[in-house]
C-alpha cells in the first residue's frame, strides 16, 4: 500500500510534448530550414524509419549504409514504394548530426531528414519526436547501432500483415531476439543472465503478457497505432518499449512478435546494473501508476 501511495504521489503528468522552437524545423540538403510535418497529417510516404541517436557518430554510418542500400534497391524494384529515414539526434555531444547530414545531402532531404533535439530526452523521447515528425503509413523504429539486419523489415511487415484486418487501422509488429536466448546466455556472465531473467519476469508479471522480447529496437507500427500509443507514452528512457506495449495491450491493439537476425554491437549506452535497476523501478511504477489512475490512457498532441 505504501509503494502504491509513493507511486501515485510521485507520478508526474505526461512529459511535455512541447517542441522547442529549434525542433520545429529540420535543415534540408540545401541548408534551408523546413517545417517538420505532423503525425496528424495524412501520410505521404509508405514507410518512415525513425532512428534515435545519442553520440552515435561512429556506429551510425554502418546502419545508414545498410538501411539506405536496402531501401534504394527496394524502390528501384517497386517505384510505388516511398520512404524516409528520420535520424533524431538526442542532444548528442559528438558529431552525430554532422554525420547524419552527409546522408541528407547525398540522398536528398525528402528521403533523409535530421531532427536535432535541443537537449537529451532519452531514447523513448527521441523516438516519439521522430514518430510525431513522420510522414509514413507505417513507422519503423530502428536502432542506430545496426544490430538488426535491415532487410528483416520484410519479416516484421509479414507479421503486421498477419494481423489483418487491423481494428481501427492499428497494429504493431515487434522484432524479437528470443530465439537467440540460449546462445546469448552461453556468452553472458552468470550475473548478467540473472539480471536478464529477473527483468523478463518483471515484464511478464507486471506489464506485458505474451511478448518474449519487449526490448528489441526493431518495431513496426501502423500510423494510427504509432499516433495513439506515443501520444499516451510517459516513460522516455529505456523502459519506454514496455510501456508502449502495455498501452497497446490495454487498448487491444493486436501485436505480432517475429524472429529477426541480431548481432551485439560494441558501444551500447546501457550500463548493465544501473540501467536494469532503473528499468525495474520503471516497470513497477508503470503498473502501479496506471492501476491507481495516476496515469491515464489519454491522447495528447505535440505542439
Amino acid at each position: 500500500l505504501q509503494i502504491c501511495v509513493i507511486a501515485y504521489v510521485t507520478a508526474t503528468k505526461m512529459p511535455t510534448l512541447h517542441r522547442h522552437e529549434e525542433e520545429k524545423f529540420f535543415v534540408n540538403a540545401e541548408g534551408r530550414k523546413e517545417s517538420v510535418p505532423s503525425i496528424h497529417d495524412p501520410p505521404t510516404k509508405e514507410l518512415s524509419v525513425v532512428v534515435p541517436s545519442y553520440n552515435e557518430e561512429d556506429r551510425l554510418p554502418l546502419m545508414m549504409d545498410e538501411a539506405l542500400d536496402y531501401l534504394e534497391k527496394r524502390q528501384k524494384r517497386d517505384p510505388s514504394f516511398t520512404y524516409e529515414v528520420i535520424v533524431v539526434d538526442d542532444g548528442s555531444k559528438d558529431q552525430t548530426t554532422k554525420v547524419a547530414m552527409k546522408y541528407c545531402k547525398k540522398y536528398g532531404s525528402d528521403k533523409v531528414r535530421v531532427l536535432s533535439l535541443v537537449k537529451n530526452r532519452g531514447k523513448g523521447g527521441a523516438v516519439r519526436m521522430g514518430v510525431f515528425s513522420s510522414r509514413g503509413k507505417k513507422i519503423l523504429m530502428a536502432d542506430a547501432d545496426g544490430a538488426t539486419k535491415f532487410a528483416d523489415i520484410e519479416k516484421v511487415e509479414e507479421g503486421l500483415k498477419s494481423l489483418q484486418p487491423w481494428p481501427n487501422q492499428m497494429a504493431i509488429s515487434c522484432g524479437s531476439r528470443a530465439h537467440l536466448e540460449k546462445d546469448s546466455i552461453a556468452k553472458r556472465s552468470y550475473f548478467r543472465t540473472l539480471l536478464m531473467y529477473g527483468f523478463h519476469f518483471l515484464v511478464w508479471f507486471l506489464c506485458v503478457k505474451g511478448i518474449r522480447d519487449t526490448q528489441c529496437g526493431f518495431k513496426l507500427l501502423t500510423r494510427e497505432a504509432a499516433s495513439r500509443t506515443f501520444s499516451t507514452l510517459h516513460i522516455e528512457r529505456w523502459a519506454f518499449d514496455v510501456e508502449l506495449l502495455y498501452i497497446a495491450q490495454r487498448l487491444r491493439i493486436p501485436i505480432a512478435e517475429v524472429a529477426v537476425n541480431w548481432t551485439e554491437i560494441e558501444g551500447s549506452k546501457l550500463v548493465p546494473f544501473w540501467s536494469w535497476l532503473q528499468m525495474g523501478r520503471d516497470l513497477l511504477f508503470i503498473r502501479l501508476r496506471y492501476m491507481t489512475g495516476a496515469w491515464q490512457l489519454e491522447t495528447r498532441k505535440c505542439n
